[in-house]
């Protein structure tokens, strides 16, 4: 009996210890991030001359810290969008210049991380850069911050033009001076860009794209990325010159969540 009740002890105790493995990796598995579709891509395996300055990886942004998601800095886009930037920059290439990315795909995640920000009206750490001119209680109410964004679908991109040979941008201090993003070129935190009027992410009617008050070469080289990429199929936000969406969307109704992470495509398979 005692050799019979120990027997019994024995095989309790391996059943316990397979549930709790079992339940372990459910719980694993119920963590774990998301993953993207099997045609979302990096960038970089299409079009690897395209230059990528990944914003929200970096403090570099209207937040001031790296924002929720963006554990790479890396550009991610449903293919079909991914191919046809990649025409767009044989066409740029041609002419002396590149394009260059600052945002792809955006989880979730890191929308909402905006709207916290934006919810919390004493965190103005780059007001004097970003939004000099827009009082923080009417991001919601201008348009400037929303609960959902194009950029999670996949399919949407924020970029410029710059000309070649390319020159180096160099990095952002946190502290350092700041400058109104609609400021002269000369006069902005310097970006290797092509000059449009103003910096990337300006919260300001000048950054709305056919702004009349953009004249000269600012609006010339707005029309060069405008012309180029709508021949192509994207379509451009008219409130932002570098904001631009290929069109048909794959994914026109679905907003993703998955982090910037070349994980993200790899677990796929």
């Amino acid at each position: 009996m005692t050799r019979l009740s120990g027997a019994v002890r024995g095989v309790v105790a391996v059943l316990v210890a397979l549930l709790t493995v079992t339940a372990a990796s459910t719980t694993a598995r119920a963590d774990a991030d998301p993953v993207a579709p099997a045609d979302f891509v990096a960038l970089r395996t299409v079009d690897p001359t395209i230059l990528q300055e990944m914003r929200y990886f970096t403090p570099h942004n209207f937040v001031g810290e790296r924002i929720d998601g963006y554990r790479q800095p890396i550009c991610i886009l449903t293919r079909p969008a991914a191919e046809a930037l990649h025409k767009a920059q044989r066409k740029l290439l041609r002419q002396g210049y590149t394009l260059k990315v600052y945002d792809c795909y955006r989880p979730q995640r890191a929308v909402n991380h905006f709207v916290r920000w934006a919810e919390n009206l004493n965190d103005e750490r780059l007001k004097g850069e970003f939004y000099p001119n827009v009082d923080k209680s009417r991001l919601f109410d201008d348009g400037y911050i929303a609960a959902k964004s194009g950029h999670s679908r996949g399919s949407t991109m924020d970029l410029t033009i710059v000309k070649l040979p390319a020159a180096p941008t160099r990095p952002y201090v946190p502290g350092e001076p700041l400058v109104p993003c609609y400021a002269p070129q000369q006069q902005r935190f310097p970006d290797n860009s092509v000059d449009m009027g103003t910096g990337f992410d300006c919260f300001d009617t000048l950054a709305h794209t056919l702004d009349p008050r953009i004249q000269g070469q600012q609006r010339a080289n707005r029309t060069l990325l405008k012309s180029t990429l709508e021949g192509l199929g994207f379509v451009n936000l008219a409130e932002e010159w570098w904001h631009y969406t290929f069109k048909p969307e794959p994914y026109p109704d679905t907003y993703f969540d998955f982090p910037v992470t070349a994980r993200s495509l790899a677990q796929r398979y």
